[in-house]
């Protein structure tokens, strides 16, 4: 159960960031983070309210998840807006990965030679995945710089959100209320606010679309380390740049170079190594 969930997530997290992205090219990232981000709260506040009743530590957690997020999320939107997405996506689901799977076998998660054979190709892939034309693995300047803080901020989230999980949906609220608060309070220093992007209504819906995908990723995502380790759960998870890459590709004809597809090919062998371990 926990590696669908997990994937699921990741499906829903690239579906997300591609929609955002998309947003972000036409309008500025941060008006589009004031829309995506109240959009998946108003979704998540109604099923929280039925899934049982709120803890002030586990809030406390979530919202505390919820800074290292709507950071992450800030220099992830202008990352997918300064570079394309098939280079920024995996170079922050690598960082992504690599902090909940350091964290889980720290705290003792206890892995099979298989499991750990799996999560160790799943992070070769996403550095596959991560090669741009005659740059090397990683070009260390501009959009794939912001894209590995950005997804050392998401590793954090998935960390923080797992360590306040109470049985409930209510810490990832909290995390996405303060989350929402760190972009709202870089709105009002910087003087930006939605007004632009509520005018034109396709990019709107765009932008209504991210959210909707980012809070289901992160549902999913809960779930899945609820279900199983934080190791297994956070890199799995992490997986999101796979979608983000092969939607980049039909939409926008981004092309997938041979050591991108071959990276495509170690991620599934990756996950299926995890799934029998």
């Amino acid at each position: 159960m926990i590696v669908v969930l997990a994937l699921l997530s990741a499906i829903a997290f690239g579906a997300g960031d591609f929609c955002g992205g998309s947003a972000s090219r036409r309008i500025d990232d941060l008006r589009v983070l004031l829309v995506s981000l109240p959009a998946g709260l108003c979704l998540l506040l109604p099923v929280a309210a039925f899934g049982g009743h709120w803890h002030a530590e586990a809030l406390g957690w979530g919202a505390a998840s919820g800074i290292a997020g709507g950071c992450g999320l800030l220099v992830f939107y202008r990352a997918l807006a300064m570079g394309p997405m098939s280079v920024v996506a995996p170079v922050s689901g690598l960082m992504a990965a690599v902090v909940p799977a350091a964290v889980g076998i720290a705290r003792g998660d206890r892995l099979s030679l298989t499991t750990i054979a799996g999560i160790v190709l799943c992070l070769v892939a996403i550095c596959f995945v991560s090669v741009e034309r005659g740059a090397g693995p990683i070009r260390l300047t501009g959009g794939p710089v912001l894209a590995a803080v950005a997804g050392t901020c998401f590793g954090l989230f998935f960390v923080i959100i797992h360590l306040g999980d109470d049985g409930t949906l209510w810490p990832l609220a909290a995390s996405k209320a303060s989350g929402l608060a760190v972009v709202l309070v870089v709105a009002v220093v910087t003087r930006r606010g939605p007004l632009p992007l509520l005018k034109d209504r396709g990019t709107l819906g765009v932008a209504l679309l991210a959210g909707g995908l980012d809070m289901l990723g992160n549902a999913l995502y809960v779930f899945a380390a609820r279900a199983g380790t934080l190791s297994v759960a956070g890199v799995l998870s992490s997986l999101y740049p796979a979608s983000t890459v092969l939607l980049a590709r039909l939409v926008y004809g981004e092309r997938l170079r041979p050591v991108q597809r071959v990276g495509l090919v170690i991620a599934v062998a990756g996950v299926s190594l995890v799934t029998t371990g």
